[in-house]
């Protein structure tokens, strides 16, 4: 899960009125480090109960509720797990089907050494039925995990603001905060410190190719055949949830299809890294 963690905390927060003591946790949520640096006093109970919840629907490395699916093909589907799909079918439409969670049999058949030709024939994320019940197409299978992280930075968060923190930043892979402003650098493996962006009462989130290499290309895969068109793509809206898919997705797209997704899903900017390491960022 180090694939989005490029995006590095490079100052504390900058508060009116002068410094306030910053308090930071560190875990582990989804395999991965997780970080809360919060001006006051944290309601870690409370997190902890909410991340091992959404590991139990989503995780794809211990019984859950996607583990069903995936093996079933149908569940009765939780909130959580529709509110998630609703989401990604959301980012699907917006982005021409350059996010689709049903890549998952490619994404094992490349990683396990399988029949990739097979495995393609069964993407189609617009096969799922959601009614009486969650419904995968014959023999297809999910991955949320480029959409789960920036989900549960969003509901970490909640849980913050619920306990009265008005200055947090979670960090999952995927950035959110309340208040701020907080000074986020922007990393690409390539390149390497491209700058800063500033964050406030949002979301950043940011995927690159070059994280994870499987047999044949990266691990961010084209539905269709798509190859990455960026090195580094960084994102930033008001929900993690929606950033952390469309950063997946726009590393696929072009600049124009970029421009007209992230106005379709609300986005605020959006950082572009070329082949070459240079950066562009543009205001939606």
């Amino acid at each position: 899960m180090k694939r989005r963690r490029f995006l590095r905390i490079v100052a504390g927060m900058a508060l009116c009125g002068g410094a306030v003591q910053a308090q930071t946790w560190q875990g582990r949520a989804f395999g991965a480090d997780l970080q809360i640096t919060a001006a006051g006093a944290l309601p870690l109970a409370r997190i902890r109960e909410e991340i091992a919840q959404i590991e139990a629907v989503f995780s794809l490395f211990r019984p859950s509720e996607l583990q069903e699916l995936n093996q079933r093909g149908r569940v009765a589907g939780s909130a959580r797990l529709r509110t998630v799909l609703h989401a990604a079918r959301q980012v699907h439409a917006q982005t021409q089907g350059a996010f689709d969670p049903s890549i998952q049999p490619l994404w094992r058949a490349l990683a396990e050494g399988g029949d990739p030709v097979a495995a393609r024939a069964l993407i189609g994320f617009d096969r799922l039925r959601m009614g009486a019940h969650v419904r995968l197409g014959p023999a297809q299978a999910l991955t949320l995990n480029g959409i789960v992280q920036g989900y549960a930075a969003d509901r970490v968060a909640e849980l913050c603001a619920q306990a009265g923190l008005g200055r947090c930043l979670v960090d999952m892979g995927e950035f959110r905060a309340l208040g701020g402003p907080f000074h986020i650098g922007l990393e690409d493996p390539q390149a390497g410190r491209l700058g800063q962006r500033s964050l406030s009462r949002g979301a950043i989130a940011t995927s690159s190719p070059a994280a994870l290499w499987l047999a044949g290309g990266s691990h961010i895969l084209g539905p269709a055949g798509q190859k990455p068109h960026w090195s580094t793509v960084s994102v930033e809206g008001p929900s993690a949830m929606i950033c952390d898919a469309a950063s997946t997705a726009f590393v696929l797209m072009d600049r124009h299809a970029i421009s007209r997704a992230a106005k379709g899903l609300g986005l605020r900017a959006v950082s572009l890294v070329d082949m070459d390491g240079n950066l562009e960022t543009f205001r939606v």
